[in-house]
C-alpha cells in the first residue's frame, strides 16, 4: 500500500512501492476455456469492488483500496519495481551523484497528460513542492524529509529533474518509486487543500485510462487514453463497479454482470466449479494483523497485550480464516518476506493458555473484561478473525463485543488521531520492497499509527534505518525494530497472504499485465477481451 491498505484501517498506506509478481500463478477450472485468440483491440471489462467508494482520486492521497486500485488505471508512476529491477514508466533513468546526495531523474520524451497537454519536468517539481508543504498532509512528506530537512528539488530543463538530498539515504529509490506525479496545469491555481480539491472530481492523469464517469455507490467509469505511455490500451472501457458485500457481488460475477473481482479465499472452490473462471493467485506482500488501540488506557498494560497474543493460536486462526494455507502462512514480523531485512528471528508469542492467564494476573485484568474488535463488514476473512479471536478470548475470561463496520466507516475511525472506538482492531498493508515506507505506519506522531504506540527510542530507530548506507548495520537496525515491536507486542502480526483474482475466462493479457498487490495488475493496458 501509501498507507495501509486495501484492507483495513490501513489501507490507508496501503500500497506503497509494491514488487511486480514474478511467482504469479493462474489455476483454470476444470470446464473447457473458450478457444484463445489473438489480442485485439475493444471490448468493455467490469470489475468488481467491495471496499467502497474511492475516496481523494489525487495519488498524493489515495490510501483505500479502491481509490488505490482505480488509481492504477488513471495514473502512471515514474517507475516500478518488478523484483528487484527497476521498470521505467514515466522516467527513463534516475542517477545518483558520485556521493549519493542528489539524483538525476530523466523524463521520456513525448509525454502526455490524459487532456493532451504535455507531462514535463514542471509537473514533477509540482508535485513534490505539494507534497512537501506541511499544509497539504500528503502522508509521502514524512518519507522525503530526513533530519528535519525536506529533499530539494529542482528543473534542469523540460524533460530533467535534479533531486538534493540534506543526507544521504538508503531509501530514496526505493521510497521514490511511489509517487504518481500530478498535473501542474490542472492544480497550479489551486492554493486550497488538494485533497478536497473539485479537480479531483475529474481526475486528469497519465495511465491507460482516462476519467468518464463516476456514480456515487454504483460505478467508476473509465475510457482508453490512446496517448498512454506505453501504448494504446486494448480494452475500450474499464468500469469498477461497487457491491456492498462480497455475497452480492459473487452473484453478479457468477450472472456475467462484473467480469473480474478480488476473492476471499472461502469464495475459490464455489467459482471455480461454474469453470466460467480462471484464477490468478501470488504473494500480496500483504500483512494481515490485529492493532492495540493504546488510546484506550487497557491497551497500554504490555502484560495485558502479551496475555492476548499467547492465548490465541495462530496457526488455527490463520487456517480458519483463510481455509487453506495456500491462500496465507502464519507471520512473526510486522515486515513482509518481500521486504529488505526482514526476519523471523523474533518472539513469536506460541499458543499458550496458561502463560496467558499468568499474564492476566499480572496485568491486573479485572474477571469481567470486555474489549471490542472491529474489522471490515465486508471482509470475509476479518469476520472468520473476529469469530475465532473472539472464542480464543473467551477460555481466558475476556469478552470480545465484534463491531464490524463499513469500509469508509473503518478508515475514518481509524485516522481519527483520538479514537476511542474501540480497543482491538483487524487490519492490512502492503508496503513493498523498502522498509524505510514502514515507518509512516509505526512512528510515534504518523497518523497511520494506529496503535497509536509512542516510543521515542522506537523512532529514532527508524529515523537510523533511513540514512544507514552499511548493508549489515541497516539490517541490524531494521532486526531490532521487529524485535521492539515484537517483545512490547504493540502490533500482532497474523498472517502474509496471497492474492486470489477471479477473472471471467472470456478476458485475457493478465500475465502481460503483471499482478500486483492492492492495484490486481501493474499495467491494464495489456489486458483484452478474447
Amino acid at each position: 500500500m501509501r498507507k495501509p491498505l486495501l484492507l483495513s484501517a490501513l489501507f490507508a498506506s496501503l500500497a506503497l512501492a509494491l514488487s511486480g509478481c514474478d511467482n504469479a500463478k493462474t489455476e483454470t477450472a476444470a470446464a473447457p476455456a473458450p478457444a484463445k485468440q489473438a489480442a485485439q483491440d475493444g471490448g468493455n471489462l467490469i470489475v468488481g469492488v467491495t471496499t467502497g467508494d474511492p475516496l481523494a482520486m489525487n495519488p498524493l492521497y489515495a490510501s483505500d483500496r479502491t481509490t488505490l486500485t482505480i488509481m492504477q488505471t488513471l495514473y502512471a508512476p515514474l517507475y516500478s519495481f518488478n523484483g528487484d529491477k527497476i521498470e521505467w514508466a514515466l522516467a527513463e533513468s534516475l542517477t545518483p551523484s558520485e556521493d549519493n546526495l542528489s539524483y538525476i531523474l530523466k523524463l521520456k520524451p513525448n509525454l502526455k497528460w490524459q487532456d493532451g497537454k504535455a507531462i514535463t519536468a514542471d509537473d514533477v517539481v509540482f508535485t513534490f513542492k505539494k507534497l512537501l508543504d506541511e499544509k497539504q498532509h500528503s502522508f509521502f512528506r514524512s518519507m522525503f524529509v530526513y533530519g528535519d530537512k525536506p529533499i530539494q528539488v529542482s528543473k534542469i530543463d523540460d524533460l530533467t529533474v535534479k533531486f538534493t538530498l540534506p543526507q544521504v539515504s538508503a531509501a530514496f529509490v526505493g521510497t521514490l518509486v511511489q509517487i504518481y506525479p500530478i498535473p501542474e496545469h490542472v492544480f497550479a491555481n489551486d492554493s486550497g487543500d488538494l485533497e478536497k480539491s473539485t479537480k479531483n472530481d475529474a481526475p486528469v492523469g497519465s495511465g491507460p485510462f482516462k476519467f468518464k464517469e463516476y456514480r456515487a455507490g454504483q460505478y467508476y467509469s473509465l475510457t482508453r487514453f490512446d496517448d498512454y505511455w506505453n501504448g494504446k490500451p486494448k480494452l475500450d472501457t474499464v468500469t469498477y463497479r461497487f457491491a456492498k458485500d462480497s455475497n452480492s457481488a459473487n452473484l453478479a460475477l457468477q450472472n456475467g454482470e462484473i467480469n473480474m473481482k478480488m476473492i476471499d479465499p472461502q469464495d475459490v472452490n464455489r467459482l471455480k466449479s461454474s469453470g466460467k473462471f480462471d484464477f490468478v493467485i501470488y504473494p500480496e506482500g500483504r500483512l494481515a494483523y490485529m492493532t492495540f488501540n493504546q488510546n484506550i488506557d487497557s491497551m497500554k498494560n504490555k502484560a495485558l497485550r502479551q496475555a492476548i497474543a499467547y492465548a490465541i493460536n495462530k496457526d488455527e486462526l490463520v487456517q480458519a480464516a483463510f481455509s487453506s494455507l495456500e491462500y496465507a502462512q502464519p507471520a512473526a514480523s510486522i515486515l513482509t518476506p518481500d521486504t529488505l531485512y526482514q526476519t523471523n528471528d523474533v518472539e513469536t508469542y506460541k499458543y499458550d493458555i496458561e502463560k496467558a492467564k499468568a499474564l492476566l494476573k499480572e496485568a491486573g485484568a479485572p474477571a469481567d473484561l470486555k474489549l471490542r474488535l472491529a474489522y471490515i463488514n465486508s471482509n470475509k476473512t476479518q469476520e472468520s478473525m473476529g469469530l475465532y479471536i473472539q472464542q480464543q478470548l473467551k477460555n481466558v475470561g475476556i469478552a470480545v463485543e465484534l463491531m464490524p463496520l463499513d469500509a469508509n466507516a473503518m478508515s475514518q475511525r481509524s485516522l481519527d488521531m483520538k479514537n476511542t472506538a474501540y480497543e482491538l482492531s483487524l487490519g492490512g498493508y502492503i508496503m513493498g520492497m523498502e522498509p524505510d515506507g514502514y515507518k509512516s505506519l509505526y512512528m510515534s506522531n504518523e497518523a497511520y499509527n494506529y496503535a497509536h504506540y509512542k516510543n521515542p527510542a522506537f523512532d529514532a530507530l527508524w529515523n537510523q534505518g533511513a540514512t544507514e548506507t552499511d548493508k549489515t548495520k541497516r539490517a541490524e537496525i531494521y532486526k531490532q525494530i521487529q524485535q521492539t515491536v515484537a517483545n512490547d507486542m504493540a502490533w500482532y502480526p497474523i498472517a502474509y497472504t496471497n492474492a486470489v483474482v477471479a477473472v471471467d475466462k472470456r478476458f485475457a493479457g493478465t500475465k502481460e499485465a503483471e499482478p500486483k498487490p492492492v492495484y490486481m495488475f501493474q499495467d491494464w493496458s495489456k489486458i483484452y477481451q478474447q
